[in-house]
């Protein structure tokens, strides 16, 4: 049962499916993936976390108003439309990644990056979040096991608390990479240039693996 009656007859969900629940979606926010190299580029690149973030908190947060409003099975069962949201999303981490084989960033390349805009970060983030599949269809996979048909609660609701709840865990953890990486650079300028490198080389190696998966997937 997703539901439990409170003080006062207040109904609510169970403590310990919410409980569950993070514990999934944790797991699910620390597998290192695009998210995590864009959140170290934009800490090595500059004082660009927050909004580098919070592009992608924007993107996860997308994807839970689709789920929760029953586009996401939609969506799910279109296999063009999944196949063309892939493509676009490998396609841009591909573009993402090669910028940042080639011109990594260092020092003196982080400081005149940082005074890139906060928008443009922020639309970056989005992009590589909003065009992933992986977390459309893991959010459409995750979230309706931890709901209850039978509550009082609806179904939307139920899953938008959860993905709130997602979305609170994704923040502080994207923010703790972020900024984890700003520190480094600052502590050790020298390792920002490989590091960048790194992200880059991880963004690529993801666009190609979902190139890859989709290709497979369709014989």
């Amino acid at each position: 049962m997703a539901f439990f009656e409170g003080k006062a007859g207040v109904v609510r969900m169970d403590p310990s499916i919410i409980g569950a629940f993070w514990v999934v979606s944790f797991l699910f926010i620390m597998s290192p993936g695009a998210d995590w190299a864009y959140a170290i580029a934009a800490g090595i690149g500059g004082r660009r976390v927050t909004p580098a973030v919070s592009g992608m908190l924007a993107g996860h947060g997308i994807a839970i108003l689709l789920v929760a409003a029953g586009l996401g099975a939609v969506l799910a069962r279109t296999p063009s439309a999944l196949i063309a949201l892939t493509v676009a999303g490998a396609a841009y981490l591909f573009y993402l990644g090669v910028g940042m084989i080639r011109t990594p960033a260092t020092v003196t390349v982080g400081q005149s990056q940082a005074a890139g805009t906060w928008g443009s970060w922020a639309s970056r983030g989005l992009l590589v979040s909003g065009l992933n599949p992986k977390v459309f269809l893991l959010l459409l996979a995750l979230l309706p096991q931890f709901t209850d048909a039978s509550g009082s609660w609806g179904l939307p609701t139920q899953m938008l608390t959860l993905g709130g709840i997602h979305l609170v865990g994704t923040a502080i953890v994207y923010f703790l990479v972020g900024f984890g990486a700003q520190a480094i650079m600052r502590t050790r300028p020298g390792l920002a240039m490989w590091i960048s490198r790194f992200s880059g080389l991880a963004m690529v190696g993801i666009a190609i693996f979902l190139l890859v998966e989709q290709v497979l997937s369709l014989r």
